[in-house]
């Protein structure tokens, strides 16, 4: 099995990233026009940002921050919520959504994950609530909406602040309705995400006094009245990054679209491989996929590691999106205190899952190479 790359015809082409970014000429128009009007700070582009993500997630303020950590630290500190307080979410995540909940100085509790979506399971959710309990923290990993229905119900009865982790998810949709809009949205604009300025985040909300809150606390706690009114920092975005999404927020139906059908195209060409799960897509749902990412099962011909390393071989980039729970990293554990939660499919999936180009930038010729890589050392 160590052996499985042998088997693939090495290709001369360059090789088919998992992730990539391309940047064209309206967006270049746009960087020049900030750099010519000497205001690069935050101004006219942020605010043309946001508006443009208020009108995709369907709500009334969207609040733009420099990054995608420093936006779910900003929603757990609006509502409040810090040390002695718990905030139910995934440890399959990044770390960004354990360091903001961290960082408030609130205490993470670890639901498990449905092993089809990988989002948190809604019973996992409610069996945690204590009397500390502040809120939840879903997140849409890979651009797979989470059960937003039955975690809000959640929410309601138990009286819980929502933060979506929406990091990964800009454009889907939970029964019609996108994510970022049952709570409070935090979205992230990395570089590696489907639309990028480099590093950035979007806070969502139809809260008013929650959005002015918002931009208080990313500006050095200034108000309306430019004084300073509130405890804040400085976690402000400039216009030369908010410049760079427009074209990208503009393009957005039809990125998504395109990465939609790269992924039928995936599945459709993945069907009955022995051992490989691709992924699901539930009925009334859009998933972003921000990635396209397989379980490959114990009974699989080759491990998940053989399979990345096969691929390699073959020219075809993958990710492994995560190696570890949240929780495992040692120094969490000793400078922490973390408890790690009862999460057994999570768990699982860290030696199940990998990410397979899907982006929008491949050609039809690229995926069926996807498909040929994968089928040559697992048929």
């Amino acid at each position: 099995m160590n052996d499985a790359h042998a088997m693939l015809t090495f290709m001369t082409r360059d090789p088919i990233e998992v992730a990539k970014v391309e940047f064209d000429q309206r967006v270049e128009a746009l960087v020049l026009a900030v750099l010519r009007s000497g205001h690069i700070a935050q101004g006219p582009m942020v605010e043309a940002m946001e508006d443009a993500i208020a009108r995709i997630v369907g709500v009334r303020h969207a609040v733009a921050v420099n990054n995608g950590t420093a936006s779910l630290i900003a929603a757990l500190h609006v509502h409040g919520i810090g040390r002695g307080d718990e905030v139910v979410t995934s440890p399959f995540t990044f770390i960004a959504t354990l360091n903001a909940i961290l960082a408030v100085g609130a205490r993470p509790r670890f639901a498990d994950i449905d092993p089809d979506t990988f989002t948190l399971l809604p019973a996992s959710v409610d069996a945690l609530v204590t009397s500390r309990t502040r809120a939840v923290m879903p997140v849409h990993i890979f651009g797979h909406p989470a059960d937003m229905t039955s975690i809000s119900a959640i929410a309601e009865r138990r009286e819980l602040v929502v933060i979506e982790d929406c990091a990964q998810a800009l454009g889907a949709l939970h029964l019609g309705r996108a994510v970022g809009s049952f709570g409070v949205g935090s979205f992230s604009f990395y570089a590696t995400k489907t639309v990028t300025t480099g590093e950035g985040g979007v806070l969502t909300t139809n809260d008013g006094t929650l959005a002015r809150s918002l931009r208080e606390y990313r500006n050095q706690g200034i108000g309306e009245s430019r004084r300073h009114v509130a405890f804040g920092l400085n976690l402000r975005l400039t216009d030369l990054q908010a410049a760079t999404s427009l074209p990208q927020l503009e393009d957005l139906s039809c990125i998504l679209d395109r990465r939609a059908q790269n992924a039928a195209l995936l599945s459709d060409g993945l069907d009955g491989v022995d051992g490989l799960k691709v992924p699901t897509v539930r009925e009334g749902e859009r998933h972003a996929f921000h990635q396209y990412t397989v379980r490959v099962e114990t009974s699989c011909r080759l491990t998940r590691d053989e399979l990345q390393e096969a691929l390699t071989h073959a020219g075809i980039s993958s990710a492994v999106h995560y190696r570890s729970l949240a929780f495992d990293h040692p120094y969490l554990r000793d400078q922490r205190g973390i408890v790690p939660g009862d999460c057994p499919t999570a768990r699982a999936m860290t030696t199940e899952v990998l990410s397979l180009p899907v982006h929008q930038h491949l050609t039809h010729d690229d995926v069926a190479d996807v498909i040929s890589a994968v089928r040559k050392v697992l048929v």
